[in-house]
């Protein structure tokens, strides 16, 4: 049976941070109910302190044990974890880790089972998190994994920049050794899809930031350009992608540049999502292209500091549930307007979404 609305998959996150107050505030403009039926993964117990702490009497969650019982005009919620979890708000617990991560399994087998259409998790804490269930630096490695997908991409959106990243949560110092002009490519191509894809791009002009300082002035700083980025570049280009660059990320950002292509690739996490951040936090979100499905989340994390005082802007979590909702209709689009007897839409192990027509080999080149 078609539905009307798209069901959207909401994780809780950490129950001692901001996840719930940016939740519940996200949907509690009645404008939400319009355009989807949202699914919260959590406690009834804990969104009902939550609630009670932010003292909205008129916000109500509508209890089910499944989401195929979702009331496609209600808020729903299921629970996902111990009854007797404690909310400890502004502190980091093993609880709380748990919790999150039940919540967060849950949503991804009914993800799974086409249950639920899209994903939009709140923030967890990467430490409280961890367990031998799941020892991830985050959620993007944790979906990818789950889903066997192989090079997810980190990326950061707002209405007019979109950043990736080609590597992601690791430590700074491991940052040049990873650096591959196979990698590159990968992620380029990852890139290049989902612009396709899920934002609707045609042909898509990708700015490629240097990884030293200065884009490593033609190796007095580095040569990871010249033998390595350079090299990416030109095979990127062979393969029919709008790549250009390397630039210095310092005067690229400065000169506002970023604004004249349709996505930034990063060759590191901080130097992608600093100036992301500082342009557009209130309104930035994270997307993780290459997945067989879309999910997204806020471009902030859990806020321990003012958990339980009702300061966190809910923006940033509204806009990543527009955004889900965005990208869902993209692709149907897409996969619509690719249909003929001859082709087929697909994501692979790799995270590259492949139009293949199988009528010509030469034309499956991603």
């Amino acid at each position: 049976m078609k539905r009307n609305k798209i069901r959207v998959g909401i994780t809780q996150g950490d129950i001692n941070g901001i996840g719930y107050e940016v939740i519940i505030k996200a949907l509690d403009d009645p404008r939400m109910l319009e355009i989807c039926t949202p699914v919260i993964y959590g406690s009834p117990k804990v969104a009902a302190y939550h609630k009670k702490v932010l003292n909205l009497e008129t916000f109500n969650f509508h209890q089910i044990r499944s989401a195929i019982e979702a009331d496609h005009n209600k808020i729903n919620i299921i629970n996902c974890c111990d009854e007797n979890v404690r909310v400890e708000l502004g502190k980091s617990s093993e609880a709380a880790g748990e919790a999150a991560y039940l919540a967060l399994e849950q949503a991804v087998s009914d993800l799974k089972s086409e249950i639920i259409d899209v994903l939009v998790t709140a923030p967890v804490n990467k430490e409280n998190i961890q367990s031998e269930k799941f020892s991830f630096p985050g959620h993007t490695e944790y979906l990818a994994n789950h889903f066997g997908v192989q090079n997810p991409l980190m990326l950061l959106i707002s209405e007019n920049l979109r950043v990736g990243v080609v590597t992601g949560h690791v430590p700074l110092q491991k940052v040049s050794g990873m650096l591959s002009k196979e990698l590159i490519v990968s992620k380029l191509k990852v890139l290049h899809r989902s612009l396709v894809t899920d934002f609707a791009c045609t042909n898509p002009r990708i700015a490629v930031l240097g990884l030293n300082p200065h884009a490593g002035d033609n190796g007095v700083i580095g040569n990871e350009e010249q033998d390595v980025i350079i090299p990416a570049l030109r095979e990127a280009s062979n393969k029919g992608i709008m790549a250009l660059g390397p630039y210095a990320a310092d005067g690229f950002f400065g000169s506002g540049q970023q604004y004249k292509f349709d996505a930034v690739l990063a060759m590191y996490h901080d130097q992608g999502l600093a100036p992301f951040k500082a342009l557009t936090f209130d309104q930035g979100v994270n997307f993780t292209a290459g997945l067989p499905f879309v999910r997204t989340s806020p471009g902030h994390g859990t806020a321990f500091d003012i958990a339980g005082e009702n300061k966190a802007s809910h923006d940033s979590f509204a806009q990543a549930i527009y955004n889900a909702i965005d990208i869902y209709r993209c692709r149907v689009m897409y996969a619509e307007a690719s249909k003929n007897p001859l082709a087929r839409y697909e994501i692979n192990s790799n995270g590259e979404s492949d139009h293949v027509d199988l009528t010509s080999e030469e034309n499956s080149n991603f």
